[in-house]
């Protein structure tokens, strides 16, 4: 098994009609001349969804005060051949996954969370851009409602292995250890098997570019990822609070909107979400999506969430912990986790990482993870050692540390590491032991995307010498 038999398996098996239609309409897209007459005829003979795109069609979202629509040709006029081609992937999808019966009670649930959660992501993606035209917007939306794609169509197709897989899930919260188990049953992520899926469907640029490039700047791209992560939280928020205020402020920072203006846009966007959902004829979604009155109890309960912020008093202490440390044979977890925390409570970085060499030195891997997301962190935060990634090589053979951000004009990276590596800046310094450079120390300020000054880089810097001393010392006979 692997991400080439679940596509094949989803595409011709389980998910055929929606496969096939979202083949047709990308074709469609191609030719100007006759769409919009050939996606009339590729909907009339399906009337439960002509009967979906209508509603959809005439909802409040969509429908600005025009008289009622009655067929689906006079609607992609009014609204739009790309609008009602995404309106038609909606509801075919909904449909596709709801209409499934052979579930046990427990993977249905969780297939609806799951569908309740990107439908309100992409409800999330597409108010974050109602700056931008229509046509931008809907493919935004597209993106974010497949961005699960993958795990969704796995659920959906049932049996033994789901079944297996969902009772293993329901013991686990560690993310690596979610992945890990996934992994084990399917033979890839459900993030490989969404773009498997995106690729063997033809499902555009922007879906596959969210998924392999998440750090990505570009205002799509991070709004289909805060799309995500905020529907994400609120449906956490009990267990996670934190985490929905956090994403809160990164959403209103990117718009820079006040919180409150932000939080009164994304009420109203929590209500249209439901309307929408019955429009499109899922209503189990309803019970599963936040309604506005728990949502804006829930928004009253919570203090804002502030990123870390540099403190000389909070550094001048570490720094002192360290040359303490120098005076002893330190553990090296010990020594790590002081430094560690001086880059995150003192420098005001976001999350900071020992990355170790691979025994063939090809490769980096996370050894220690602090700060935000430190599990996802220490999951993707795998580098290859590419020879092109000349700062990275200078690192390691020469013990330079460097850093990149905004000022440095985004230089052009290796593909396989600019995926890895948040857009907003990074630095790298070399971890040494008996004066032999085995590793790195790594850190950003991913989760904020606040940029990183000269400042900044000089005390992670700092912090890397002295700790750099200690294994020194410790080792030294």
């Amino acid at each position: 098994m692997g991400v080439d038999f679940w596509t094949k398996k989803i595409s011709e098996q389980e998910m055929p009609a929606l496969c096939s239609m979202v083949r047709s309409l990308e074709q469609l897209a191609k030719d100007d001349v006759s769409s919009m007459a050939a996606l009339g005829r590729s909907i009339m003979y399906d009337n439960a969804l002509t009967s979906r795109v209508l509603r959809v069609a005439n909802s409040a979202i969509y429908n600005k005060g025009i008289s009622q629509v009655t067929t689906v040709s006079r609607a992609a006029v009014v609204l739009g051949f790309d609008v009602i081609r995404n309106v038609c992937i909606t509801a075919k999808l909904l449909t596709s996954l709801l209409d499934n019966k052979n579930l046990s009670e427990n993977v249905y649930h969780r297939l609806i969370r799951l569908m309740a959660q990107s439908f309100q992501a992409a409800m999330f993606t597409k108010m974050m851009l109602a700056d931008h035209d229509e046509e931008f917007q809907e493919e935004a939306f597209i993106a974010a409602l497949l961005y699960h794609l993958g795990e969704s169509a796995f659920w959906s197709t049932g049996g033994p292995i789901a079944n297996e897989l969902d009772k293993e899930l329901i013991t686990v919260d560690d993310s690596v250890q979610r992945l890990n188990l996934v992994r084990q049953h399917i033979g890839t992520s459900f993030s490989q098997l969404t773009q498997g899926l995106a690729r063997s469907w033809g499902l555009g640029e922007l879906l596959m570019k969210s998924l392999t490039s998440p750090n990505d700047r570009t205002p799509e791209v991070r709004s289909i990822y805060l799309g995500n992560k905020l529907a994400e939280a609120f449906a956490n928020a009990s267990k996670d609070p934190q985490q929905l205020q956090k994403r809160i402020q990164q959403a209103a920072e990117m718009l820079k909107l006040p919180n409150a203006e932000f939080q009164k846009m994304m009420l109203e966007t929590i209500d249209a979400t439901s309307r929408l959902a019955v429009d499109y004829g899922a209503k189990e979604l309803v019970a599963f999506l936040p309604d506005t009155q728990s949502a804006l109890a829930t928004l009253e309960q919570q203090e804002q969430w502030q990123p870390r912020q540099p403190n000389m008093t909070i550094q001048l202490e570490k720094l002192r912990e360290l040359t303490n440390l120098t005076m002893s044979k330190p553990d090296f977890n010990q020594v790590v986790t002081v430094a560690l925390s001086g880059m995150l409570e003192g420098v005001g970085l976001d999350r900071a990482a020992v990355m170790l060499m691979s025994p063939n030195r090809k490769m980096l891997q996370p050894r220690v993870v602090m700060g935000d997301g430190g599990d996802t962190l220490k999951a993707e935060l795998i580098l290859q050692i590419d020879p092109h990634f000349h700062e990275l090589k200078a690192c390691l053979e020469h013990g330079t540390p460097f850093w990149m951000g905004h000022q440095h004009g985004g230089q052009k990276l290796p593909a396989s590491i600019d995926k890895v590596l948040p857009d907003n800046g990074w630095m790298f310094a070399p971890l040494r032991v008996e004066n032999k450079v085995i590793g790195v120390f790594y850190a950003d300020r991913a989760t904020s995307g606040r940029d990183i000054t000269q400042a900044e880089f000089d005390s992670f810097h700092h912090f890397v010498q002295l700790t750099n001393v200690c294994f020194s010392l410790a080792y030294r006979s």
